[in-house]
């Protein structure tokens, strides 16, 4: 009979220590998100290909923009022309992986049978990210509508991936966009 009571307050202070430790789980996850962003933010500025305008930029952002940017969505693959330095390409085994940073988003990859041709997303004389405002950016990548004829939808842009990312990361994106250096537009790349 004296087992019951040290049983149940046993299992009492079990179901305490369960509350505890999910309580503390839980407070650390918090800490673990803050130090994930900065591990991301500290990431970003050692892939990015390259050099950065952090003038007037808010770094953080521009550090998890690279981060997304060049890990995550790869806008390199299509916004670049060809996306690797030659005899650099990851996709064809070739070693050191090397992003062709002269052409760096400067867009130029024809799809479709060359009908549609990526942008240039590089900051235009304004500093604005293929000259869009950070709300016409958010509206492209949220709904696809393309921004010169809003008659089409983007069809080669994965807008329909991007538009579930967050505030913060759309505003991390556009601005290392508008960190790093602006480009002449490849041959053939729409205005």
């Amino acid at each position: 009979m004296k087992l019951r009571p040290l049983l149940l307050l046993s299992l009492t202070a079990c179901a305490f220590l369960v509350v505890l430790n999910d309580r503390s789980s839980a407070q650390g996850g918090a800490a673990t998100a803050s130090d994930d962003e900065a591990a991301r933010i500290r990431i970003g500025f050692q892939v990015a290909p390259v050099p950065l305008s952090l003038a007037d930029k808010d770094p953080n952002l521009v550090g998890l923009g690279s981060y997304i940017v060049n890990t995550r969505i790869s806008c390199n693959d299509c916004h670049t022309n060809p996306p690797w330095v030659p005899g650099h390409n990851p996709h064809l085994g070739q070693k050191p992986a090397e992003v062709n940073a002269a052409a760096y988003l400067a867009g130029g990859n024809k799809f479709a049978g060359g009908l549609i041709v990526s942008r240039n997303i590089t900051p235009d004389s304004h500093g604005l990210p293929a000259g869009l405002t950070f709300a016409q950016f958010v509206h492209t990548l949220r709904t696809g509508i393309d921004p010169d004829d809003p008659s089409n939808l983007l069809q080669i842009m994965p807008w329909p991936y991007f538009r579930t990312m967050s505030d913060h990361d759309l505003a991390a994106v556009y601005e290392y966009l508008r960190a790093i250096p602006s480009l002449p537009s490849a041959p053939g790349t729409p205005p």
